[in-house]
């Protein structure tokens, strides 16, 4: 398990406060989070992924476009988003443009696609939220089809028809490599199954083994189709700092406005330092001492039997200062942890 199982960082490019306790701007930001995936490149972390969000206290809308300024810079990590919302955006413009990106970063691209977290992107660019689920179903029929790089012919609704058309530019050694990432529903599991990509659940609430099903059940989707396994991967947010206490108190303050920010748009009530501790001890928060955060993780792997784990390592307002010494921990101490434990 040790020799494949891979670490990477995720980031939504959350808006940050300067020294001064006021928030910096957005180009300030996507600028930080260009360092934070060259020093995850030097630490020898396996993969760096950036989200995609279209609301004011994010500032990455196209990841690919900050990967690639990542790449230019970096030379050996694995640089993908995280996600792509595939729903709203158009499924050959985003193999063209991560096909762009393998080549600039010489084939370390990936795409994980989902449908996102937030809706802001359906009005934005035409969207009706009634055809959520057709959109997304339609698009990563549509995408997993442009995989083998052949002349595609495909029909639905949600866009005009192809016939035996080619898309450029190719990958040079394809298959662009593509996720499917997952919140935990067991239709989207069977899906990513069915369509041949690999599997990232999203896990952002609650105990991590509850997630065990849905492993299982995308395994025994992928042996009933007679399809070579393929890897499983968890998305979780953390925090490391040097000690337990400091981990938490750190991280608290910002947790909690960026997690009531949200939460007042989606009709939950204000988080407790109970409720938070909560997720830090059993939940899926990875927020703590380098030995604490490994010894959670390594028990998820071991419950999940997974290939990689992403730590999305931002949290709101968190300092640029606060989240390099994060990542560092995380590289030099939390991740060869993990493999002692798993040995």
């Amino acid at each position: 398990m040790t020799t494949s199982l891979e670490f990477g960082l995720d980031t939504f490019g959350d808006v940050t406060s300067g020294p001064d306790g006021v928030l910096i701007s957005h180009a300030q930001v996507i600028r930080d989070v260009v360092a934070e995936g060259l020093l995850a490149d030097q630490l020898g972390v396996d993969f760096f992924g950036v989200g995609e969000h279209h609301r004011e206290d994010f500032a990455v809308s196209a990841p690919e476009v900050v990967l690639a300024a990542i790449a230019g810079c970096t030379q050996r990590i694995k640089l993908g988003s995280a996600v792509t919302v595939l729903s709203s955006d158009d499924p050959i413009r985003v193999y063209q443009r991560f096909a762009t990106l393998d080549a600039a970063s010489n084939g370390r691209a990936e795409v994980i696609l989902g449908r996102g977290s937030f809706t802001e992107s359906f009005p934005l660019f035409g969207y009706a939220l009634d055809q959520y689920e057709v959109l997304f179903e339609e698009k990563l029929d549509l995408f997993a089809k442009l995989l083998p790089q052949e002349p595609v012919t495909w029909n639905g609704v949600t866009r005009p028809a192809l016939k035996n058309q080619r898309v450029f530019p190719t990958v040079e050694h394809p298959p662009l490599k593509a996720w499917i990432g997952v919140g935990g529903s067991p239709q989207s599991v069977i899906r990513a199954a069915r369509h041949g990509l690999p599997l990232m659940l999203a896990i952002i609430g609650g105990e991590p083994r509850r997630f065990a099903p849905f492993a299982d059940l995308y395994r025994q989707a992928c042996d009933k189709l007679e399809q070579a396994p393929r890897p499983i991967g968890v998305h979780s947010p953390g925090y490391v700092a040097e000690t337990d206490a400091q981990a938490r108190e750190e991280l608290w303050p910002d947790y909690k406005r960026m997690r009531d920010r949200i939460g007042a748009e989606r009709g939950w009530g204000p988080m407790n330092r109970a409720e938070f501790d909560g997720e830090a001890d059993q939940g899926s928060l990875y927020v703590g001492s380098p030995e604490t955060v490994a010894q959670k993780i390594a028990a998820t792997v071991k419950a999940l039997g997974v290939q990689r784990f992403q730590l999305k390592y931002s949290a709101g307002a968190l300092p640029h200062d606060k989240l390099l010494r994060s990542i560092e921990l995380y590289a030099t101490r939390v991740i060869p942890r993990v493999r002692e434990l798993l040995a």
